[in-house]
């Protein structure tokens, strides 16, 4: 049976994570998995880390979420990649080793890196608080964690989280709160912010009407920091599959979106909408369920083109139709110490590393509750990973 829900959590005493310092430096190789090829399946890799410089942090994963996102990427479906290819930015891990400017995080920290590992520092988005939206690197934008070229150092490509070990500059490495499950709290940091940003942006608070589109990754924890900033929250779904669901993650009220008499029901009865659907849908029904001033976000990425927009669904409710990306380091350490004092974490699967094709194919299928985690203590175990069955 795929997957096991009891994480299988490595952790080194900080005497060894002494050790680990005095005694590992220079490059070091490290396993992975990852793309070969558009066409193939993701296979066992072996990977170089850079020796940290005085302001890097060195992290041992211990779990590393998978995200829809990771699937469009290693399969070339959103722009040409370069190959070998190692997917992953929900990490969460150990610092071993940290540079002689670093002050932010120790050896022993349990910390985590979402979607950056670096930014230009200096253009007003940066500077802002904003990294996310950062144009004065040299390359017009931040570096992500995975697939981007990574300018301070010699142009390599940037190698994500499916692998045992990770180095990136101070400022870009988030504190995990010792609170929450690790596991669990990986996919808070692309998931999470995702959610997270573009409400706390609506200055959704206590009584504020949220709809949330999709019940997957993203819809579940639009649902739960939704609920925990004090929202009425009502979930959009095309059939009734998912409505005890919605319940008991807090969700007030459930719309089927293929019932004519729900959707006329819920019309003008929101505020705010969060979007997470990442296939193209017709906007214009759910703009039809704000109220004057209301506002609908897009956080799912489609990747093909969406249908046209009715503008007079924005014109005679002065509606606004907008879009969120992820968020900024300093939100997102926001966003984790928010999840940490509510107790909010992922809904996860956790798997291991030969179970990752399968998982990939779940995910596309939406069989998946509702977020898979890799285990990545399973990296040095077992053969290659399985190709889904037919």
């Amino acid at each position: 049976m795929m997957g096991y829900m009891t994480p299988r959590i490595t952790r080194l005493p900080v005497t060894a994570l002494d050790a680990l310092e005095t005694l590992q430096t220079g490059p070091r190789e490290v396993r992975a998995v990852g793309g070969v090829a558009v066409d193939k399946p993701l296979e066992r890799l072996t990977i170089q880390r850079r020796e940290p410089d005085e302001h890097d942090v060195e992290i041992a994963i211990e779990f590393c979420g998978l995200c829809h996102s990771d699937v469009h990427s290693v399969r070339g479906e959103w722009r040409e990649v370069e190959y070998p290819y190692v997917p992953g930015h929900e990490i969460v891990g150990r610092v071993t080793r940290v540079g002689s400017a670093v002050t932010k995080h120790a050896v022993g920290d349990r910390v985590g890196i979402g979607c950056l590992v670096d930014s230009c520092r200096t253009c007003e988005g940066c500077t802002a608080g904003l990294e996310q939206f950062c144009t004065g690197s040299e390359l017009g934008g931040g570096v992500g964690t995975y697939g981007a070229v990574d300018y301070r150092h010699h142009g390599e490509q940037t190698q994500g989280g499916y692998s045992e070990s990770i180095v990136a500059n101070e400022g870009y490495v988030l504190r995990i709160p010792e609170s929450l499950d690790p596991a669990a709290a990986a996919p808070l940091l692309c998931a999470g912010i995702t959610t997270y940003s573009p409400l706390r942006h609506a200055g959704v608070g206590e009584g504020t009407r949220v709809g949330v589109v999709g019940l997957g990754g993203l819809g579940h924890m639009a649902v739960k920091i939704a609920k925990a900033m004090g929202a009425q929250v009502t979930v959009f779904s095309r059939s009734e599959a998912k409505k005890d669901d919605a319940g008991a993650l807090g969700a007030d009220r459930y719309v089927t979106t293929s019932d004519a008499e729900q959707m006329q029901a819920a019309s003008r009865s929101l505020d705010v909408i969060i979007d997470t659907v990442a296939a193209p849908h017709d906007l214009n029904e759910y703009l039809a369920t704000l109220d004057l001033d209301g506002r609908l976000v897009q956080v799912g990425l489609p990747s093909e083109a969406m249908p046209p927009v009715d503008v007079r669904n924005l014109i005679f409710k002065r509606v606004s139709y907008t879009g969120s990306l992820i968020g900024g380091i300093a939100e997102t350490q926001e966003m984790l110490d928010f999840c940490a004092e509510h107790g909010i974490t992922a809904d996860i699967e956790v798997i291991s590393a030969d179970e990752v094709n399968e998982a990939y194919d779940r995910m596309v299928a939406g069989d998946v509750k509702y977020r898979f985690v890799l285990d990545n203590s399973t990296l040095g175990e077992g053969s290659e990973p399985k190709e889904a069955s037919a």
